[in-house]
């Protein structure tokens, strides 16, 4: 099967080019895929995971009415938007609600999926159910995740993959892959430090000393060979050329080597963004999308980043929202600047939210005093871009932001919004290994997010 990370090693994609069978074993074609009903123009997608599960009460859903065991040290400030107020740690995002949209009332369906390890596929895939024989770790038996399903219903044949997923995948959690779409499908998953100085996108780009000529004369004897064999080749075979024709086009194109050159951009923008892993993120993130990549998940966090147990006040005032508010505000300006946000759909949210009471976790083994555990019932994220209406806050929850009071958007209804804009029909089927269907989505468009009239 492909790998589920790619190192940015040059030598394996020149073995591609050069047949090396040892680099990415090729798979059969396990599914298919059928669509029906109208589709939105194709827009692309730039999904911002906050892995771990953000605080909501100490961010975008603050209770300063609230008793102290609930509404925490924090102080609310005044935003763009009137009578809305956030976080006194989120000062620049502050200053621009009028660029994005806030819903209060995200939510999972099931108590028993407040765990990271059952919420997190859940939300990367757009899902509201684990599929039968699905587990807490990744394996073949998940549902494919947003970029596989677009490469599985809708496959590129210029040579830029559908989806990409950077700085690192989030280990062991499952929903990052194309699952039971099989191999084939799965998006590139990078492991890179872009804080590394010596950082260096080798395989992104030809050799010094190897001209695109040299590549060309390459591919053209390679696809002569092809033809001649391509009648007594296995379907493995078959599916290892399509992998190595891939490769050829990456170093052929150099659309994507130059997307990863960050040098390129004035160190005026790269400072917005902070010189930090989330900041130098969310800005290789935006080029990528400026590369034409039709979806990236920027992952802000290992896993149980965010995940406050213990010193949730600490942890998000000193090491978690400073960094996030710089980037994700450089981020809206940077893509409102260039008109990437006109046709790019940006969604930053978490798997879960933090439970109300701090030290809601009495009787836990990750009980603290200073900590608040998992909430699924309701939690917060922010939408902007691709025709959402900007300066919302839509959804309310009670006093103590435990429950909704307004309806709730569950996981499925984010897919089904992120699926829309990717031009994918929501009636799309697609099957196992096994030749079961599976409706790809099962949500409703979020149209909150565009009309003024339902909010």
């Amino acid at each position: 099967m492909l790998p589920r990370s790619l190192p940015l090693n040059r030598r394996d994609a020149l073995r591609l080019i050069g047949g090396a069978p040892a680099v990415w074993p090729a798979v059969e074609r396990v599914a298919s895929g059928t669509a029906t009903g109208s589709q939105r123009p194709p827009r692309s997608v730039l999904f911002v995971f906050l892995t771990g599960g953000p605080s909501h009460i100490d961010t975008f859903d603050m209770k300063p009415e609230a008793p102290a065991e609930i509404r925490g040290p924090f102080e609310s400030i005044a935003t763009q938007t009137p009578g809305y107020r956030i976080c006194e740690h989120l000062p620049l995002l502050a200053q621009r609600t009028g660029k994005y949209t806030v819903v209060r009332t995200l939510g999972l369906k099931s108590q028993a999926d407040a765990v990271h390890e059952l919420a997190t596929p859940l939300v990367l895939s757009g899902t509201d159910y684990r599929k039968p024989g699905a587990t807490t770790v990744w394996s073949r038996h998940d549902w494919p995740c947003y970029a596989a399903a677009l490469e599985f219903v809708r496959p590129r044949s210029d040579g830029l993959p559908s989806g990409i997923s950077l700085p690192y995948r989030i280990e062991p959690f499952p929903g990052q892959d194309a699952g039971f779409l099989g191999p084939l499908y799965d998006p590139w998953q990078l492991n890179v430090d872009l804080n590394n100085p010596r950082f260096d996108a080798q395989a992104m780009r030809l050799p010094d000393g190897f001209s695109r000529r040299r590549l060309q004369r390459r591919g053209a004897l390679l696809e002569m060979f092809r033809d001649q064999r391509n009648h007594i080749r296995t379907p493995g075979q078959r599916q290892f050329a399509k992998q190595q024709q891939r490769a050829y086009q990456v170093l052929s194109r150099g659309t994507l080597a130059e997307a990863f050159d960050l040098d390129r951009e004035p160190v005026a923008v790269r400072d917005s963004y902070g010189k930090h892993l989330w900041g130098q993120t969310l800005l290789l993130s935006r080029r990528l999308i400026q590369a034409g990549v039709p979806i990236v998940q920027a992952n802000l966090g290992h896993p149980y980043y965010w995940d406050t147990h213990k010193e949730n006040f600490k942890g998000h005032k000193e090491r978690l929202l400073p960094p996030f508010d710089r980037a994700f505000s450089a981020l809206l300006d940077d893509m409102e600047r260039s008109g990437l946000l006109e046709e790019t759909l940006v969604v930053a949210m978490g798997e879960f939210g933090r439970t109300p009471k701090i030290g809601g976790n009495v009787g836990t083994p990750m009980y603290s005093p200073t900590g608040r555990d998992h909430w699924v019932f309701c939690f917060s994220g922010l939408f902007a871009g691709a025709g959402v209406r900007p300066g919302q806050v839509i959804g309310r929850t009670d006093s103590t932001a435990s429950y909704p009071i307004t309806d709730t958007y569950f996981a499925s209804d984010v897919g089904a919004t992120i699926f829309s804009n990717l031009g994918i029909d929501l009636g799309s089927v697609v099957h196992d290994r096994l030749g079961r269907g599976y409706p790809l989505n099962e949500g409703q468009v979020m149209q909150t997010l565009y009309d003024a009239s339902r909010t």
